[in-house]
């Protein structure tokens, strides 16, 4: 398929957007698929600022936990792809609707977490928890190609909601009224957010048009596991590229993710109060880069200028914390490190979702996500080997190997 082609067959999708669902009812969609992205993410990073200190409290060591994080990691990466093909052949409601439920039962297992099987017990729901790229979804499917990247990148403004508010909530709750307390307002929170997608999400977000092409595509790959259609997205122009760079990426990210907070428990020796108002100042940042950065610098730069610009940062932020020594250096490097991990998200999935036919937007999004939480896996193991300024010299180095397999210009860049 040649990009013209599927330019042209994405404007005409396009037009049966608002045939199916009307402008009205458009907008009401997205913004559900917002809400739900803003709660999804607020008791999620509630559970992540929270998981530490609750691992200390029932005598789980830094490695111990390593490992707990390790599980998780396992988990989203198997359920990861899983998740994807189950979107685009059942629809994003379907996926949402997977996905919350998993989190309740997530919140429900950890809040009878009193011992360290049961905690290890309460990761396992995460194999299908993916509430962003459901909610991604639901925005590709609804938006044109030229409205995609501008609503796929207001979610970095609920990822920022979502860090603020879940930070500031998992250390207040837990440490005035108890560890499990966060437990219990996330259990209560995911159902919420279930039977939000429940009545607001509408079963076909699809155009008209893309569903005969979802039903030819089912009966073609005839399971969720389907390597062959992995290798069919991969032969779209750009589109391989832009995965592996994706894929790279998701090693940093994931370090950062799964370090943050032994980094304030361990290395800074903060208290849970104190980490949740830390990671709130980052959400504070991901709000103010999303919001007034990012998209000026999309409307006057090529989206290639850009992904190479966000490697290049990354780097010097891999840098800056192998030298950092105290939380303030800490609070200066996050700037730059919000400011790529911000760009390379929007402009990848952009990206990528422009390159595949709009039937298949899941897919491609979800494997990124997924190697993602692959990086989680192998920075599990990293960080227990290496001392924290090794693991940012090794980070800085990665991200300058990732400038090597950019592609050139695609042609809708």
């Amino acid at each position: 398929m040649s990009a013209k082609t599927s330019s042209g067959g994405e404007e005409e999708a396009s037009g049966m957007r608002n045939e199916t669902l009307g402008e009205a009812k458009r907008r009401q969609v997205i913004r559900v698929a917002y809400v739900i992205a803003a709660l999804d993410l607020t008791l999620l990073f509630m559970q992540m600022g929270v998981m530490p200190y609750l691992a200390k409290s029932l005598g789980l060591d830094s490695v111990g936990f390593g490992y707990l994080q390790t599980i998780f990691g396992v988990l989203q990466l198997v359920g990861g792809y899983v998740f994807g093909r189950f979107a685009d052949q059942f629809g994003a409601r379907a996926a949402l609707i997977l996905s919350c439920a998993s989190g309740s039962i997530f919140f429900l297992l950890m809040s009878l977490s009193t011992s360290i099987p049961l905690l290890f017990l309460s990761r396992l729901p995460g194999v299908f928890m993916h509430g962003i790229p459901g909610a991604q979804k639901v925005i590709t499917d609804v938006t044109t190609p030229t409205q995609r990247a501008g609503a796929l990148g207001k979610l970095g403004l609920c990822f920022g909601v979502g860090i603020i508010a879940g930070s500031a909530m998992g250390g207040v709750l837990s440490t005035k009224f108890g560890i499990y307390v966060p437990a219990y307002v996330g259990l209560v929170g995911s159902l919420i957010n279930t039977v939000i997608a429940m009545v607001w999400i509408p079963s076909q977000t699809k155009p008209k048009s893309d569903h005969h092409t979802t039903e030819h595509s089912r009966s073609q790959s005839g399971s969720l596991f389907s390597i062959r259609e992995i290798l069919r997205l991969m032969k779209f122009p750009g589109v391989m590229e832009v995965f592996i760079v994706k894929v790279f990426a998701g090693l940093p990210i994931g370090l950062f993710m799964i370090m943050f907070s032994i980094i304030s428990m361990d290395f800074f020796g903060l208290e849970a109060v104190q980490s949740g108002y830390l990671m709130s100042y980052f959400g504070v940042l991901q709000m103010v880069v999303q919001g007034l950065v990012v998209g000026k610098l999309a409307s006057h730069c090529t989206e290639m200028t850009l992904l190479r610009l966000s490697v290049f940062v990354f780097a010097g932020v891999g840098l800056g914390m192998a030298l950092m020594r105290t939380v303030w250096h800490y609070c200066i490097i996050a700037v730059p490190l919000v400011f790529a991990f911000s760009m390379l998200a929007t402009i990848t999935d952009s990206i990528l979702t422009k390159a595949v036919p709009s039937s298949d937007t899941a897919v491609p999004n979800k494997d990124c996500r997924t190697k993602e939480h692959s990086g989680c896996v192998w920075d599990s193991f990293v960080s227990q080997g290496m001392s924290w300024p090794s693991v940012c010299t090794w980070k800085k180095n990665l991200a300058f190997a990732k400038v090597e397999v950019l592609p050139q210009p695609l042609g809708s860049c």
